[in-house]
């Protein structure tokens, strides 16, 4: 489990004073967590009293960008105006490996551009979001080691892919 001493929040554009979380809504939150600790290799904090309808989840080192999960009641109506990109090297097997999660898919084939490949996904709360091969040059620096958080994690999502 996260540490909360070990928590080293992202800093947005560098700046010492601010930290950066993502908030993404749900409906279900015990879902919505199994779902995205398992699909980014994160970890959740145990709920604290009178937290309410959310859920923090984070790398398991504790460093990286804090994805907090907020339950709400209202339906999801249209297309997200922000979404996930999941960058890895094996496209289909990551693909394969979500839709087992739970995840469904928008796309059958996959979208090309400029030597990124990439298909569409939406959550078990329809939240759509992208999982993409790089270019040859791997801008990112993955590797083809999954099992940087997780020892079931068989993707090549790695952790610093994510930060």
């Amino acid at each position: 489990m996260v540490d909360r001493v070990r928590r080293q929040p992202t800093r947005y554009g560098g700046r010492a004073d601010t930290a950066l979380a993502v908030v993404l809504d749900c409906a279900d939150l015990d879902r919505a967590t199994d779902f995205w600790c398992t699909a980014l290799g994160y970890v959740a904090l145990p709920k604290e009293a009178g937290s309410g309808p959310y859920h923090v989840l984070l790398p398991a080192d504790g460093s990286g960008i804090e994805l907090l999960l907020q339950q709400v009641t209202d339906a999801k109506v249209g297309k997200n105006r922000m979404h996930f990109d999941l960058r890895v090297l094996d496209l289909d097997a990551e693909v394969a490996r979500l839709l087992a999660l739970g995840a469904s898919q928008v796309t059958s084939e996959p979208l090309t551009n400029n030597g990124w490949t990439w298909h569409v996904l939406r959550d078990p709360d329809r939240n759509e979001f992208c999982v993409l091969r790089p270019p040859d040059k791997n801008r990112d620096g993955l590797t083809r080691s999954g099992a940087v958080n997780d020892p079931v994690n068989d993707s090549s999502l790695t952790k610093e892919a994510l930060l």
